[in-house]
């Protein structure tokens, strides 16, 4: 299967308004305060660092080049062009390869892990907005692309972070303004149960070798100042153990 056409153009349209520059949208956090904090739970359970690392769901690539300073193949994978856009700008040099995948098809990413073998895949805050019938089809690819010898780490709000969004959104302002665009777009971040994840994990016939909770750092700050943290759980997934 594949996402539906509404959640794609959902995705186009937010990322063709989206600025450009890192930080102009709620989730770009500078990379030392996230895929930075992420690759220290992340890189010990890696069997090969050698392996390509993707960065599945990369958005406008602000991770993606982070991680391309550390890895010697990284690949930024998104589902919108408008993203992929935005992430080649940024990345002049080319340190990393972008390519536009829709990672609930199966054939897509078949077809992606016959380019590159088994992979590395770092997954930030993508699962949790999918529409449900999408997330089981995701874990399934996420599998493909790790093959034997992979390791997933995916990070996720958790539940009470949909609690907090919808008390920001509906404040006497109104949402903050980089959180506006994504409720604008039908965009639902927080949507997913907190053991959705390790659940599809397993159903993918992968194992979750370690967990933990992290706060999802945003780039928006309340009124008094504060930035916007989300309560956000990790995993790291592979075959095996």
């Amino acid at each position: 299967m594949s996402v539906t056409s509404r959640y794609r153009m959902a995705w186009e349209s937010f990322w063709s308004e989206a600025p450009e520059g890192q930080g102009a949208v709620f989730w770009d956090a500078e990379p030392m305060l996230t895929a930075g904090r992420h690759l220290a739970h992340f890189e010990p359970h890696l069997v090969d660092p050698g392996l390509p690392m993707i960065d599945l769901g990369c958005g406008n690539g602000t991770q993606t080049r982070y991680l391309a300073e550390r890895f010697g193949h990284v690949v930024g994978a998104d589902l919108s062009a408008a993203a992929l856009d935005h992430a080649r700008r940024a990345d002049p040099a080319g340190r990393a390869v972008y390519r536009q995948l829709d990672a609930t098809d199966k054939a897509e990413a078949q077809t992606l892990h016959a380019e590159l073998g088994d992979a590395n895949v770092y997954v930030r805050g993508v699962l949790h907005q999918c529409e449900p019938d999408d997330r089981q089809p995701l874990a399934d690819a996420l599998a493909t692309l790790l093959g034997d010898r992979g390791r997933a780490f995916l990070v996720e709000p958790s539940q009470e972070s949909k609690t907090i969004l919808r008390d920001l959104a509906q404040g006497p302002e109104g949402p903050p303004a980089k959180l506006a665009p994504v409720l604008r777009h039908g965009l639902t971040p927080g949507a997913a149960p907190d053991e959705a994840v390790p659940e599809h994990l397993r159903a993918a016939g992968l194992s979750v070798l370690a967990s933990g909770e992290l706060p999802l750092i945003s780039t928006e700050y309340t009124g008094d100042g504060t930035r916007i943290e989300l309560p956000s759980a990790w995993v790291v997934a592979g075959r095996g153990r």
